[in-house]
C-alpha cells in the first residue's frame, strides 16, 4: 500500500485506545505502538512524512501494511504493547539487550577452597552458589568478604606452598590471615572460608551475631588468641558497614534511571536500590534517534514488562507521558503502590544525577569521547530541546577597536572539542559604526550564503547542528530571520555574560535560562564563549599591530602599502626586518636595491 493509501486506511480506524501493529512488504512486524486514540496516532505517522524525525521516517517508508487491535482502555493497550513487543522483537522498537548472563560464587574443592566470582557452572568439582543476574554484585560479595575474613587473594596453592615463601604484603597489613606461613590450620581456614559464604548468603547482621556468641565462648575458654582473631574480623565487618552508609535516610526499595545521548548511541541506566544501599547496576546501549522523553519512556515501559523485581519507588530524570499507566502496571505486579517520581532537589535528585552519570561514562567508554564531552552536548542538546546532541556547533563573536579594527571570529567544535581548522575570520565591510547587530547579520549573511552556494571549504562546506552567538536575545532576533530566509534549518541561540565577561545563561524563546543548574552544559558554553572571545580579539589585535607596523614601514621612502604588506609576510616582525642585510631585503622582501638601502639605512642610523 502507498502512503495516501494507508492514511486512507488510518482514517477509518476508530478513536479507542489500542494497539497497531506495523507491517513491510513481506508482510513482517517491524514496530508495534499503543495509541489513546487509534485514528489519530495512527493517521499521523502518513501526514507530512518528511517532517518525521529520521527514525520515524526510515519506519514509515518501510511500511506496507498495518493491523490494529482495540483494547478496553489505554492501560490494556500499554500491557498489550508490551506483551506484543516481547513477542515479535520488531525491528524498529528498542531491544532491551545487555550483555549479562549468569553469575555464581564458587568454592573450590579440596581440603583449602578457594572463594572465587565465576561467569559460569562448570563440572569441575566445585560447589557455585547461585545463579545471579549481576557480576557486580557476585564480585564485589567475594572481594568484601575474602577482606573481612582474610581470605588469601594471591595465586598460592595450598597446602603446596606453605612455608614457600615470605608471606606478602597484605598478610603484613593485616588483610590476610597469613596461611603460607603455616600458622593457620586447615580447620581454622576452612571455618573463614564458611563465613564468608555465610556472609554471602545470608547477610553480615547473623554472622556479626554468631561472631559474638563465638568471640564470648573463646574468651570465656581462655582460648584468647582465637577470640582476638574473631574480634578483628568483628571490626572488620563493623568497619566496612561504617563505609557502606546509606545513600539515604529511606529503606524504600527505589530504582533511578537515565539516559544519555552520544551521537547515534544511546545509554540507559538503571540503579537499583534496596533497603538504603545500592544493590545493582543495569546498562544497556541502544539505538535511537527519537528525543530523551520519548527514549526514556519506551525503555521504562520495555524494562519493567520483562522483569518481576518491582521497586516501591522508581526515580526519572524526566516526565514522560505513560508514569501513571506504568505506575498502574508495576503495582499490579508489586501488589502494592509504586510511585514514578522526577525529583528535583534533595538526596533523591542526587540518585537520578548518578544514573545519568553512569550512562554518560558507557557512551563515553564506547565512543572513545570524554565523559565531559558526552553529558556537556547531552546536557545543551536537553537545555535547548534539540532532538540530538549537537554534533557541529559554530559561535561568532564581534570585537570591535574604534571605527577601523571590526571584526568577527567564527570557531567550531565538533563532538565538543574544537575542530581549528574550520575555524574563520571576517573583516566587517558594509556596516557604519559600531553596531553589533548589524555587523552579526552581515557576518552570518556571508557564511550562510556560501553554505546554499555549496562552497566546499572545510570552514563553509557544512551545515551546523547549533549556532552560538555571543550575545543575547538581541543577537538571536538579529539573525533567526536571516536562517529562515535562507530556507535552513538551523537552531540559533545567545550566550549571554554577566557583569563580568563570564558565561551566565542562554538566551533562547525571548528568555534567559541560567546555566548554574547544568554543570556539564555550563562547562561546554563557558569553553565556547572563551575560545570564540579569545579568537575574535586576538585577530582584531592582528589586525591593529599589523597597520602600526605598516604605518612605521610606510614613513620609509620608496615603502608603500604593498612593500611593508610584503616586508611583514616575509620577515613577520620589525625585529627581522631590522636585522636583515641589503641582500636578504632585496630577495625575501622582493624590494628594488634603492628601497632596500633606503629600509636598512632606517633601522641601522645611516
Amino acid at each position: 500500500m502507498t502512503i495516501p493509501m494507508l492514511a486512507e486506511k488510518a482514517g477509518k480506524l476508530p478513536l479507542e485506545p489500542g494497539v497497531y501493529l506495523m507491517k513491510d512488504k513481506t508482510g513482517q512486524i517491524i514496530y508495534i505502538g499503543k495509541a489513546k486514540k487509534l485514528k489519530n496516532r495512527v493517521s499521523s505517522y502518513f501526514h507530512s512524512v518528511d517532517k518525521h524525525l529520521p527514525k520515524v521516517y526510515q519506519m514509515v517508508m518501510h511500511v506496507s501494511d498495518f493491523d490494529f487491535i482495540v483494547a478496553g482502555s489505554e492501560f490494556e493497550a500499554l500491557v498489550l504493547e508490551c506483551s506484543l513487543i516481547k513477542q515479535y522483537s520488531p525491528k524498529y522498537n528498542i531491544l532491551l539487550k545487555d550483555d549479562k548472563g549468569y553469575h555464581y560464587v564458587k568454592i573450590t574443592p579440596g581440603p583449602w577452597p578457594d572463594l572465587q566470582a565465576a561467569k559460569q557452572k562448570i563440572d569441575d568439582g566445585s560447589t557455585y552458589i547461585g545463579p545471579y543476574t549481576s557480576s557486580f554484585v557476585v564480585t564485589q560479595s567475594v572481594e568484601l568478604a575474602k577482606k573481612v575474613f582474610m581470605l588469601p587473594g594471591c595465586k598460592k596453592k595450598f597446602p603446596q606452598d606453605i612455608g614457600k615463601e615470605r608471606p606478602c604484603l597484605n598478610y603484613h597489613i593485616k588483610q590476610c590471615c597469613g596461611v603460607c606461613t603455616g600458622k593457620i590450620s586447615c580447620q581454622e581456614y576452612n571455618d573463614r572460608v564458611q563465613r564468608a559464604v555465610d556472609y554471602i548468603t545470608v547477610g553480615a547482621d547473623k554472622i556479626v551475631k554468631d561472631l559474638e556468641r563465638e568471640m564470648t565462648r573463646l574468651a570465656e575458654s581462655m582460648e584468647f588468641e582465637k577470640a582476638a582473631a574473631i574480634r578483628d574480623q568483628l571490626q572488620s565487618l563493623r568497619r566496612l558497614n561504617e563505609r557502606q552508609k546509606v545513600v539515604f535516610e529511606s529503606k524504600v526499595d527505589m530504582d533511578a534511571i537515565s539516559v544519555a545521548k552520544g551521537g547515534t548511541a544511546v545509554c540507559a541506566v538503571v540503579l537499583k536500590f534496596r533497603r538504603g544501599r545500592l544493590s545493582d547496576k543495569d546498562e544497556f546501549l541502544l539505538k535511537d534517534d527519537g528525543t530523551p522523553v520519548e527514549i526514556l519512556n519506551e525503555f521504562v515501559a520495555r524494562y519493567y514488562t520483562t522483569r518481576q523485581d518491582m521497586p516501591k519507588e522508581v526515580l526519572l530524570e524526566l516526565e514522560i507521558p505513560d508514569a501513571a499507566l506504568l505506575a498502574q502496571l508495576m503495582g499490579e505486579k508489586r501488589g502494592s503502590k509504586v510511585s514514578v517520581l522526577v525529583p528535583q532537589r534533595g538526596e533523591k535528585r542526587q540518585l537520578v544525577q548518578m544514573a545519568y552519570d553512569n550512562a554518560v561514562t558507557g557512551i563515553s567508554y564506547r565512543s572513545r569521547r570524554s565523559s565531559r564531552e558526552v553529558a556537556g552536548l547531552d546536557e545543551l542538546a536537553k537545555l535547548l530541546g534539540l532532538g540530538e546532541p549537537p554534533a557541529y556547533i559554530e559561535s561568532y563573536d564581534i570585537s570591535n577597536l574604534g571605527e577601523s579594527y571590526k571584526v568577527c571570529g567564527m570557531v567550531v567544535f565538533r563532538d565538543g572539542k574544537p575542530y581549528r581548522r574550520a575555524y574563520k575570520r571576517f573583516k566587517i565591510q558594509t556596516v557604519d559604526g559600531q553596531d553589533d547587530y548589524a555587523s552579526m547579520r552581515e557576518v552570518l549573511t556571508r557564511r550562510l550564503t556560501r553554505l546554499k552556494n555549496g562552497d566546499s571549504d572545510d570552514g563553509f562546506a557544512t551545515t551546523p547542528d547549533l549556532i552560538l552567538l555571543d550575545g543575547g536575545e538581541g543577537h538571536v532576533a538579529a539573525i533567526r530571520p536571516i536562517v529562515q530566509q535562507l530556507g535552513l534549518s538551523i537552531p540559533v541561540f545567545g550566550m549571554v555574560k554577566d557583569s563580568k565577561h563570564r558565561t551566565r545563561a542562554i538566551a533562547l524563546g525571548g528568555q534567559e535560562v541560567a546555566l548554574s543548574s547544568y554543570k556539564a552544559a555550563f562547562k561546554l558554553v563557558t569553553t565556547i564563549q572563551d575560545e570564540v572571545h579569545r579568537y575574535a580579539i586576538s585577530y582584531q589585535r592582528k589586525l591593529h599591530k599589523n597597520s602600526a607596523l605598516k604605518s612605521e614601514l610606510t614613513n620609509i621612502p620608496g615603502v608603500g602599502e604593498k612593500r611593508a604588506k610584503a616586508l611583514l609576510t616575509a620577515f613577520r616582525s620589525l625585529e627581522e626586518i631590522s636585522l636583515a642585510d641589503v641582500q636578504q631585503l632585496m630577495d625575501r622582501g622582493k624590494l628594488p636595491k634603492k628601497a632596500a638601502l633606503a629600509v636598512y639605512d632606517y633601522f641601522n642610523g645611516k
